[in-house]
């Protein structure tokens, strides 16, 4: 490899399996399987697990900690998986976890997929079901005022257009959003986006896919790909009123750079930003959750959304 790769990461690449979309049909298939298998065995003590449909149809999965009275505020978290992949057992583990630690009520939505539903589908049902979550808090044992949104990759780009249109549309006023690895730029020009073509787990190549799957085929890099669809091309104005966030990219990602000039829009819109690049890191390096630099950005998604969330 010719990146500077944390160690411990580097020595778990040899046991990380390649994601290749090119072939979805076999990518979700190999996925939905991997996934099934790890869901069965995690362990969910202290931690109620349900499923529940919205009105408009839109399945979540829903983490509440046991034992905790009162009504506890909430992160709406929503997968990744490059607008093309994914499902909430994707974060299944990641939620028990952030469920006990903060502890918050943990939901995720499953929204629908591109190509099958390009934009804007996923989003569409990803701010129906946080309606739904605050519109029905006390069912769900939640302090609606103490709601925040987070997501990573393509499941951050959701999530920071979701608080666009809670926003603008009068939906539930959100204290913060948490953006991991952001997806958030059709027009893949940083000079991360042209640079990393190779690295693990996700790359140039598979944002590409992923894009225009996502916009739809001769849609990407074109102008009229609006703010929802793709962040980066918000104007200032458009990122005003947002609620506060924090953002964590990683060194060796083809996002990294979008991610950095995400944080900086939305500073110059006056939205308060805290940024954290993790060095000798990947896309997807938060898979390896025995290395210390994982560990360390796991910690702090706890810390900065315990605060924001006023626990």
């Amino acid at each position: 490899m010719r990146y500077a790769f944390d160690p411990e990461l580097a020595a778990a690449l040899a046991m990380m399996a390649e994601v290749d979309i090119s072939d979805l049909a076999a990518a979700r298939a190999a996925q939905a399987a991997e996934l099934a298998a790890q869901v069965a065995v995690t362990d969910t003590a202290g931690v109620a697990v349900s499923d529940v449909t919205t009105d408009d149809g839109v399945r979540l999965r829903t983490y509440r900690p046991e034992g905790h009275g009162g009504p506890l505020p909430a992160v709406y978290r929503v997968h990744g998986g490059g607008f093309v992949l994914g499902s909430p057992d994707a974060d299944h583990e990641a939620n028990l976890r952030l469920c006990r630690e903060l502890p918050a009520v943990v939901v995720s939505p499953e929204y629908r997929l591109a190509p099958e539903h390009p934009f804007p589908a996923g989003l569409d049902d990803c701010y129906a079901g946080l309606c739904f979550v605050a519109e029905h808090a006390g069912r769900f044992g939640i302090d609606a005022d103490r709601m925040a949104v987070a997501g990573d990759s393509a499941g951050a780009c959701l999530a920071t257009a979701t608080a666009m249109l809670a926003r603008d549309g009068g939906g539930p006023a959100l204290r913060f959003q948490y953006l991991d690895s952001p997806a958030l730029d059709d027009r893949l020009t940083t000079p991360s986006a042209r640079r990393f073509d190779d690295t693990p787990v996700w790359n140039r190549p598979s944002a590409l896919i992923g894009w225009n799957a996502y916009l739809g085929a001769g849609v990407r890099g074109t102008a009229g790909v609006p703010a929802l669809a793709a962040p980066s091309r918000a104007r200032t104005g458009e990122l005003a009123g947002l609620p506060p966030a924090y953002v964590a990219v990683m060194e060796f990602d083809a996002l990294r750079d979008e991610g950095i000039d995400y944080a900086r829009a939305l500073l110059t819109a006056g939205v308060a930003v805290e940024l954290h690049l993790f060095p000798g890191t990947f896309h997807g390096a938060s898979l390896v959750r025995h290395a210390a630099v994982v560990q360390r950005a796991t910690a702090e998604a706890v810390t900065v959304l315990r605060r924001a969330l006023g626990r």
